[in-house]
């Protein structure tokens, strides 16, 4: 009997590991990408770097409102396809589209719509206003193709399909990054193993990044649809595209909650950055370039919550109480692990990042970029808890519980501390952020607690009682 459990764990750990790398392989990509970008328009200057991380947090509201969609499909999709039942998957997949149709008008609408307004929200200096507009405007023009990429990559995901979204994050960033080269910098000449030549450019600074990134999103956006017309498993030809509420109905059900946790977080990071952005370009340009070198850390913890939530999904489905608990048993100690790795890495990784994307700032941004990135490191093994906690909940349905600790972190502590902090105690660009940065902190040690009581009391679990 030992023998066989040891079996059946060796072969669920192969399961969890290849739906896990090329997850974390396309993250890996992304945040590639996101370094790149950074290191380029932070070699413009403080202003346009403060231009891109102004509207960063609205894109992660967006983002977020989006990807609650995907998770409804990703519950109903991976019960389906545990419980093997194609046709409620290929049906489900059908109204994935009608829904990715709708979202995506509808956002492109808001998007545009508000773009001169958001600065203006986020507190940006006023000098870097219209600049930070025009970025925000092009950046969300392509808003149907951007939801198609998130809606379909989860929906391929929860049929157990990892690497063609990996597939289609590579390409994206490939044109991403070539397309950012010819166009932020000017027509140059380069010297390279004693050879000049030159590279051709269109000289559009923080605009040329946007158009790239639209073009790379778009492309990105035909490409998955593409594959999932044709997908074996869960293609959506021959199915009806109108409402058919048996499906979601659940899927809503599930969705709601995770879209009101994307949003009131979301927003919180909207109102967090805000705070920050009132400290000056200085803090703002730190805070931007210390989440985009955090968020390359987290990519482990990601990776895994996918395959978790896709795996625990596929358990319920067929109602197999054992192997849910084998699945948290065997998640959270990799999990909580590969989070100890990547907390140490960043820290003592982050003087010469800090180097790398702060060179050509003030000199105040690069000791703030270091200093807050070695306070949030020690967080990370905490937070990677509650990442696969929270991702079998998405794959049972159960998103409810998650939304409140959410929420309530996110408002009670990070934003209702940080207020508190910069209005009365820490008002200058150093000492504002490092307080920021520590109840972002405090706000990631709550929900480690708030997700250990749930997995100790089971009530994460809808199948605990067999």
């Amino acid at each position: 009997m030992q023998k066989r459990l040891g079996k059946m764990d060796l072969g669920m750990m192969k399961v969890i590991m290849a739906l896990a790398w090329p997850t974390m392989l396309e993250q890996l990509l992304q945040t590639a990408v996101q370094y790149i970008d950074t290191a380029m328009v932070s070699s413009l200057s403080t202003q346009e770097m403060a231009a891109v991380g102004a509207t960063t947090t609205v894109g992660w509201l967006i983002g977020g409102m989006v990807s609650a969609f995907g998770v409804g499909f990703l519950s109903f999709i991976a019960r389906a396809c545990g419980a093997n039942d194609r046709t409620a998957a290929a049906r489900a997949t059908a109204q994935a589209v009608v829904v990715t149709l709708t979202v995506g008008v509808l956002f492109t609408a808001v998007t545009l719509g508000l773009s001169g307004l958001v600065p203006v929200w986020m507190q940006v200096d006023a000098d870097v206003r219209p600049l930070a507009t025009t970025y925000f405007f092009i950046l969300y023009l392509p808003m149907l193709p951007r939801a198609a990429t998130i809606i379909f990559g989860t929906v391929l995901r929860a049929a157990g399909d990892t690497k063609t979204p990996m597939k289609v994050g590579i390409w994206v960033n490939l044109i991403n990054v070539v397309l950012n080269f010819l166009l932020i910098f000017p027509t140059t000449e380069r010297t390279l193993l004693g050879l000049t030549f030159t590279t051709p450019g269109a000289g559009m600074g923080v605009t040329g990044a946007a158009i790239a990134s639209a073009i790379a999103v778009t492309v990105g956006g035909v490409y998955i649809t593409a594959v999932l017309w044709r997908h074996p498993m869960v293609s959506p030809r021959g199915q009806k595209f109108r409402p058919d509420w048996s499906i979601l109905r659940p899927t809503f059900r599930v969705a709601l909650p995770n879209m009101l946790q994307r949003f009131g977080t979301s927003l919180g990071y909207v109102a967090f950055a805000s705070m920050i952005n009132g400290l000056g370009s200085a803090a703002t340009a730190a805070h931007s370039i210390a989440n985009t070198v955090e968020s390359a850390f987290y990519i482990p913890g990601y990776g895994m919550q996918t395959a978790a939530a896709t795996l625990a999904g596929n358990a319920y489905g067929a109602k197999d109480a054992d192997r849910m608990k084998r699945l948290a048993r065997m998640f959270i100690p990799i999990e909580v692990g590969l989070m100890i790795l990547s907390g140490g890495l960043l820290f003592f990784l982050a003087p010469p990042l800090a180097g790398l994307f702060a060179a050509r700032q003030e000199p105040i941004v690069r000791t703030l970029v270091i200093t807050v990135l070695q306070m949030v490191a020690v967080s990370e093994p905490f937070y990677g808890f509650s990442i696969i906690v929270e991702g079998m909940m998405q794959g049972v349905g159960r998103t409810k519980q998650p939304f409140i600790f959410n929420v309530a972190g996110m408002w009670l502590v990070r934003i209702l501390g940080t207020w508190i902090c910069t209005t009365y105690f820490f008002r200058d660009a150093a000492s504002g952020l490092i307080a920021a940065w520590a109840c972002m902190i405090a706000h990631n040690l709550l929900l480690f607690v708030l997700f250990l009581i749930c997995y100790v009391r089971g009530t994460w679990n809808p199948l605990r009682d067999k």
